[in-house]
């Protein structure tokens, strides 16, 4: 008889260039052995397959647990393959930038934690966005995301970075993209609607929708956004006048990471006001055409250029293994 029948198994896929696959593997199979699991599945990514075909595989293969590790582009395609399936996926902190790990408040630095969720951690439903792009051909197709969709200058930006800087510094690599973008970035015209509610016809250098909105070194780029809530938050980014970046820069680092932070803070931005830089919309779905096709990115990755993009959130899901007694909270 099999003493292995009947057994569960966890299956990770992993990004061998983003990830230490190697030292996963280890501890996952150290941890399926104390936990009386079976030998565990690993399915690597491949330039060809970023992680949605390594999903379906592990389970069609009957894997109970799915763990992912890789760039936040792994997460994104695992993270879609995965939603609502009803099987948990855990999240293992790699890559550069982490933003899911971030925003679900995951300890960055140590893997074997959240490895160890998988077998006596929780279980919490999350959202998940789905982004429909429809292009200048007429193609439309549907795209998930954990954090966040944009179309205009953050894609730009993000489509001007470095490969190769990106790999040795990390996040900070966007930083290069952008003095690279802003210095010829124009507004252009968007038609948006949040929920089908009254259209708005407005110039923009970029629009954001937000499934959630914490980013590395403590920047709130979207305060108020949550995984839980069910809702799509919007933000509409128009930099005005010569000094136009600086004011959006005080808005995202000053107001909403320093700020809000405290009571006072809060109090400080609803005497002054919050600045016309960056206006903030929520609903369940969301919206917004352009007149020509514009770049457009999801979870740090970018998509080409759309002319039309439809988002939309999934309530809760996402079935994410957590330590036990984590509470979900912004990085």
């Amino acid at each position: 008889m099999d003493d292995d029948a009947g057994r569960p198994r966890a299956a990770l896929v992993v990004n061998p260039v983003k990830a230490d696959a190697p030292r996963l593997v280890g501890l996952l199979r150290s941890l399926s052995a104390e936990a009386g699991w079976d030998e565990p599945l690993v399915i690597e990514t491949t330039v060809q397959d970023p992680g949605q075909s390594a999903t379906r595989s592990a389970l069609d293969q009957g894997a109970a647990a799915v763990l992912v590790a890789g760039g936040d582009g792994t997460v994104r395609a695992v993270s879609e393959t995965m939603a609502g399936t009803g099987v948990p996926l855990a999240i293992v902190p790699s890559g550069t930038g982490n933003l899911l790990a971030r925003n679900l408040g995951l300890a960055l630095d140590a893997p074997s934690a959240v490895i160890d969720a998988v077998f006596r951690g929780d279980r919490h439903p999350v959202d998940i966005g789905w982004a429909e792009l429809t292009r200048a051909d007429g193609d439309v197709k549907e795209h998930g995301f954990v954090v966040l969709a944009g179309i205009g200058l953050d894609a730009h930006m993000i489509a001007n970075t470095r490969p190769g800087l990106k790999k040795s510094v990390g996040w900070v690599a966007y930083v290069d993209g952008a003095a690279r973008s802003l210095p010829g970035a124009k507004p252009f015209r968007i038609m948006y609607a949040v929920e089908d509610r009254r259209l708005h016809s407005v110039k923009v250098h970029s629009m954001l929708f937000a499934n959630c909105g914490a980013l590395p070194a403590g920047i709130a780029l979207i305060p108020d956004a949550s995984i839980t809530d069910g809702d799509l938050d919007v933000a509409v980014i128009q930099a005005r006048g010569p000094f136009g970046w600086l004011a959006v820069w005080r808005t995202v680092w000053w107001q909403n990471s320093v700020l809000r932070r405290s009571k006072a803070g809060r109090r400080m931005i609803e005497l002054t006001g919050s600045g016309s830089s960056i206006h903030y919309l929520r609903g369940r779905d969301a919206e917004a055409a352009t007149t020509e096709p514009a770049p457009v990115e999801l979870d740090g990755d970018e998509f080409g250029e759309a002319v039309r993009i439809r988002c939309r959130i999934d309530p809760g899901a996402l079935l994410i293994a957590m330590p036990p007694g984590h509470v979900i909270s912004p990085a």
